[in-house]
């Protein structure tokens, strides 16, 4: 893997994006990366991704003070980052980690 998790989590997001459009052409996500953290001050990397379809988002969170972690949400688009996420470690997150949750949240 990769030694930047950001790159590594992108490289992941692309390949899973490119099998969901493959094999879910209704989805068609939209990946994004955000700076406003990093922006603001907070030591953080946020990539989103969004079906404008459905209008729902998947947050996912590298933050510096938990390396080794992915954090991570399921929200609507107009919703606004909330508290409630969850976290499992990055070792664990992997192409079909997205790919099913793009899947699931998004059909």
């Amino acid at each position: 893997m990769s030694e930047d998790p950001l790159k590594a989590l992108s490289d992941m997001a692309s390949d899973a994006h490119a099998r969901i459009q493959a094999t879910h052409e209704h989805i068609n996500p939209v990946v994004g990366v955000r700076r406003k953290m990093r922006d603001a001050g907070i030591p953080a990397d946020v990539m989103t991704i969004d079906c404008l379809r459905t209008r729902r988002r998947i947050n996912l969170i590298l933050h510096d003070e938990q390396p080794g972690v992915l954090l991570y949400q399921f929200i609507t688009i107009k919703d606004e980052v909330g508290d409630d996420f969850q976290s499992m470690a990055f070792s664990q997150v992997n192409t079909q980690t997205l790919y099913e949750w793009m899947e699931t949240y998004f059909e």
